[in-house]
């Protein structure tokens, strides 16, 4: 049975749906590549929005060959090396041009010693073909080098009636009786990720040809997401740890928020000392677990982390708590934590700046950016002399002009 995402992979530039602006910056990009400043281009989105079909689309119509590396599987040095490095300054093997394609970027490792990221940064440098990097969330700091050395292009979430028209192409395709409300709620159900979309299409109606309103009912309720409050709710009213296990499986919260919603809730719940103690006593190994893991990139341990947040901190109290107790989210920890991903734009214009004054990242966010945002609001004139001279992209410029 071959899936409908393989089955109705976009093959041409205009298959492509919903995403016009970026896929013409990138066409552009590629087209006139030896007039580019930068050898690479960054395109980032959520997940389902087109931004790996966008390439090979383009590929095709363009007549060129591609090669493709998923960077969660090849992350070090030596292997980036030596399929980009090579491939990068060697001609295709049909004699047409090429791009290379860097997917999922998000799976390099930071660490300098694993080399990854300063390999694909070297990489762009030395390079004869056009770089695309794909990412999901470009702004972590790890990622300065390849922005500082990237166009980038954002794809965004898929308008539901984009993911519509999708669904219904294929349903004529695939002889599928439905009804264009039910269809229409099926694609605002998946957020804007048309793959996920066709994925429960083909879930849903495959075997009978209709898409009902009974089925896709079913769905919702099967795959319904759970909020942070009900998943708190299993781990602490539980001491069952195959209950407590699963509480996150469909939670949309990282694990930074994890650790921050349990950290702020264990004394409310826990009335104990002796819970109490036991329960941080298993936040706190989760905690190196993750440094750890982090640090040695050894993603493969995540699933103990989720275990010691949830059967972990079940199991650590003697018997369940037959109180109401209302959850909040972490106060002080919980904005400090946003307020660091709010930030990432922010440090990755002042990286710019201070690569080419010589100057501290530290002071160009204490000194000089506040300056910049009164001449980017004031100056027309000298903010573009500003963004040509450092390199500053369309969204650094935006959140310099707010």
């Amino acid at each position: 049975m071959q899936p409908w995402i393989k089955k109705y992979t976009p093959i041409k530039e205009k298959d492509i749906k919903g995403q016009d602006t970026a896929l013409k910056e990138l066409k552009d990009f590629i087209q006139n590549y030896k007039k580019q400043k930068k050898k690479a281009v960054l395109i980032y989105g959520p997940s389902g929005s087109g931004k790996t079909a966008s390439v090979y689309a383009l590929a095709y119509d363009l007549n060129l060959e591609i090669l493709e590396i998923n960077a969660s599987d090849f992350r070090n040095k030596e292997q980036i090396n030596s399929l980009v490095g090579t491939a990068s300054k060697q001609q295709s093997l049909f004699s047409k041009s090429k791009l290379i394609l860097v997917d999922e970027v998000d799976g390099l490792s930071g660490r300098d010693d694993r080399g990854g990221i300063a390999a694909i940064a070297q990489t762009i440098k030395e390079t004869n073909f056009p770089i695309i990097l794909t990412a999901t969330n470009p702004w972590d700091a790890k990622f300065a080098n390849l922005r500082n050395k990237s166009v980038l292009i954002q794809y965004h979430a898929l308008n539901y009636l984009t993911i519509f028209d999708i669904l219904k192409n294929i349903c004529k395709h695939e002889n599928i009786k439905y009804e264009a409300i039910v269809l229409k709620g099926l694609a605002r159900m998946t957020g804007g990720d048309a793959r996920a979309a066709i994925n429960d299409l083909q879930a849903l109606a495959q075997e009978k040809k209709q898409l009902t309103k009974k089925s896709l009912d079913e769905l919702t309720q099967r795959d319904q997401t759970e909020t942070m409050l009900n998943a708190l709710t299993i781990i602490f009213k539980t001491t069952d740890p195959k209950i407590a296990i699963k509480a996150f499986d469909t939670v949309q919260e990282d694990q930074d928020a994890q650790f921050l919603w349990l950290d702020e809730n264990l004394p409310k719940e826990y009335e104990k000392p002796e819970d109490l103690a036991r329960a941080y006593d298993v936040l706190a190994k989760a905690d190196v677990f993750r440094r750890r893991i982090r640090r040695w990139q050894h993603w493969r341990f995540m699933v103990y982390i989720n275990a010691l947040l949830t059967a972990g901190i079940a199991t650590a109290k003697d018997e369940k708590y037959h109180k109401f107790t209302k959850y909040t989210p972490t106060g002080r920890l919980l904005k400090l934590w946003w307020a660091k991903q709010k930030s990432f734009k922010k440090k990755a214009i002042a990286e710019k700046i201070s690569q080419k004054t010589h100057t501290s990242t530290r002071v160009v966010l204490q000194s000089i950016l506040p300056y910049l945002q009164v001449i980017f609001k004031k100056n027309k004139k000298m903010a573009e002399s500003i963004t040509e001279q450092f390199d500053l992209d369309k969204e650094e410029v935006a959140w310099l002009k707010k």
